[in-house]
């Protein structure tokens, strides 16, 4: 029976040593994956192969460490065949920043894999530059500079659970609201700026809400500029949702920024949101700093 027919289902799961890669492992294992570790990429292709004749769909999760270059090339290779075959395949790359890796390294006590006579910091700089082509090429990108253990298996399950019960392959979405003044968010695809609309904050009555409330969402999406805007996003996201999909890319990230991430931010998030939803493509929509001062 051809792989097509089994909707085969590949995550290659990657990224920076301490950022997680584990810890996303057991968790997609705990939502009915199917979990290999440290496969080798030559070996990716032979796991679609191996599907064949099963009598449900399967999914796969690889754990995959590409701190080599030719492992980078293999990779690659591996999943074109791979989508060639008919299958779905994606990666999700686990990152951090610097300073919460170099924290859990030392809370540890582990050397780092890529220095074993340096600091924690320069095997993190020369893993950073090795897998900068994986990261920019990636599906899923997860930020776990600020998440513990449980708020990461969330995030996981946020985002594996509900693709499982859509039980459909289109491009997914997710957009998040956040503040600039908090600092940009590391694991989106694209950052829209809303900061030239007109600022609820500085009408009083509408300073404690949110983009959520009503009155704050019909202040922003009520003025001439917001109109506008989301005009121009619903022609651009008319353009690129279709030529991802043909691209092979099964997840996309946007970042809604304003000031602090609590009023322009949410609704233009909220409204970005529904018009996805329209356009069949089921947004998961997440407010980063809507709580935050």
């Amino acid at each position: 029976m051809p792989v097509a027919d089994q909707a085969l289902d590949v995550t290659i799961i990657t990224g920076m040593s301490g950022a997680g890669r584990s810890e996303a492992a057991h968790v997609l294992e705990d939502i009915g994956f199917f979990v290999i570790d440290n496969l080798p990429p030559q070996l990716i292709v032979k796991v679609a192969e191996l599907a064949r004749g099963q009598d449900e769909p399967t999914r796969y999760a690889l754990v995959v460490d590409v701190r080599s270059g030719d492992f980078l090339d293999a990779l690659g290779v591996a999943m074109r065949e791979l989508r060639a075959l008919g299958g779905t395949a994606r990666t999700l790359f686990l990152d951090a920043n610097d300073e919460a890796l170099v924290r859990r390294y030392e809370t540890s006590r582990r050397r780092h894999p890529m220095s074993p006579d340096d600091g924690v910091i320069d095997g993190i700089q020369r893993e950073r530059e090795l897998l900068g082509t994986i990261k920019g090429e990636t599906d899923v990108l997860v930020d776990t500079s600020n998440l513990n253990v449980h708020e990461l298996r969330d995030r996981l399950r946020e985002i594996f659970v509900d693709e499982a019960s859509r039980g459909d392959v289109r491009l997914r979405t997710n957009v998040m609201s956040f503040g600039f003044k908090h600092g940009l968010p590391l694991d989106v695809d694209m950052v829209f700026d809303c900061r030239f609309l007109p600022n609820p904050h500085w009408i009083e009555e509408l300073r404690p809400l949110s983009g959520q409330d009503p009155a704050v969402r019909d202040y922003v999406l009520g003025q001439r500029e917001s109109k506008a805007f989301v005009k121009e996003l619903d022609r651009l996201f008319t353009l690129l949702l279709p030529a991802f999909e043909r691209e092979g890319k099964s997840y996309l990230s946007i970042g809604i920024g304003c000031t602090g991430g609590r009023h322009r931010s949410v609704a233009i998030s909220e409204e970005l949101g529904r018009l996805l939803e329209r356009k069949g493509h089921g947004a998961r929509v997440h407010h980063r700093d809507v709580n935050r001062g």
